[in-house]
């Protein structure tokens, strides 16, 4: 059953409205916006039916706050309003609201409006699930045509995007970063990890699949691949149009080789200045480097790989990142086992 919440100061409209629904919806009431961000932190609604004046915080500041936050922001909101002029409504649109009811307010009317805005929403979410679907096997034939190129990584994206879920989920437990990856999507950006080599596909077999150690001139060749998988998703982004999933890709794949010194490429950023993603994936990409096999090397041990990572924390990688590696290495070391 679907969860409409509905927000008013008033005791006699939240009475009415939920007579109306709740013989057909889940139907939460609460008298105020303060209430109903306590509970959105645990209950996700399909609907909120929301009243534009209120005392402490009206309607717009709080669908305001409720589309600033990612994880709220696709929540359809309708406005509860004894105001009919068309500057109300014209905010009210423009902000993100998807109808208006007006007060006092027909029982039926109401219920037919909810119903039809639902139907809709639901047609909209079964495309928009069809398109991830589309997505990520788009995704899946890129990363598959990279990891097919390069004969000596084989699994290297499979591993790398367990690391990347592993590490996101030790930043949550300890209050990392917590503000940048409150509102991630970790599904969304594991799956856009998995493009952080797409670049490669640009570089010659004869570089990429090299058995031996990579000469000078030829490294300055592979470390392009960074920037060309740059260039490569701001072309798709040309075509398709920027969305959240495309930006993650980017950042991975524009990103995974820079420096908290500043020594990295292809930007020379340093610290902070470098995209969380970034930072996230230098990790995973380098110990899983460290730990598998080469041509021109043997796999490190589990605790050696760990020892270069942290003896290089607060140079190469973001020390508090680090710190959670560290502090996971566990889990990485099963991954490993388990391939």
């Amino acid at each position: 059953m679907k969860t409409i919440f509905i927000v008013d100061d008033s005791d006699t409209n939240l009475s009415m409205a939920e007579s109306a629904l709740d013989d057909h919806y889940r139907v939460m009431t609460m008298p105020s916006a303060s209430t109903m961000f306590r509970l959105l932190n645990k209950v996700s609604p399909d609907l909120i039916l929301l009243d534009i004046e209120m005392p402490e915080m009206d309607g717009f500041e709080a669908l305001s706050i409720l589309k600033s936050r990612e994880k709220w922001s696709d929540i359809p909101v309708m406005f509860l309003t004894g105001r009919t002029d068309e500057e109300v409504e014209v905010r009210g649109f423009e902000m993100g609201a998807i109808d208006f009811v007006t007060k006092p307010f027909s029982g039926p009317v109401l219920l037919n409006r909810i119903k039809t805005h639902l139907d809709i929403d639901e047609i909209i979410r079964e495309r928009t699930a069809q398109l991830h679907r589309l997505q990520n096997s788009i995704v899946s034939v890129l990363a598959d045509m990279v990891e097919n190129r390069d004969k000596g990584t084989g699994g290297h994206i499979e591993r790398t995007s367990i690391y990347i879920k592993i590490l996101i989920s030790g930043m949550k437990d300890r209050g990392i970063y917590v503000n940048e990856i409150r509102d991630w999507d970790v599904e969304k950006i594991v799956s856009s990890a998995r493009m952080h080599d797409l670049g490669k596909i640009s570089i010659t077999d004869i570089i990429v699949n090299k058995p031996d150690r990579l000469t000078d001139a030829e490294y300055e060749v592979m470390k392009t691949h960074a920037q060309e998988g740059e260039r490569i998703i701001d072309e798709i982004i040309a075509r398709t149009g920027e969305g959240e999933f495309l930006r993650n890709a980017r950042l991975f794949a524009g990103c995974h080789h820079e420096r908290w010194d500043g020594k990295g490429y292809p930007h020379g950023l340093k610290g902070e200045e470098i995209p969380l993603q970034g930072r996230i994936m230098a990790i995973a990409d380098v110990y899983d480097a460290l730990v598998s096999d080469r041509p021109y090397k043997k796999p490190f041990a589990h605790e050696d790989a760990v020892k270069t990572i942290m003896e290089n924390a607060g140079t190469q990688y973001d020390p508090r990142i680090a710190q959670v590696f560290y502090e996971v290495r566990d889990l990485f070391k099963a991954v490993k086992a388990g391939d």
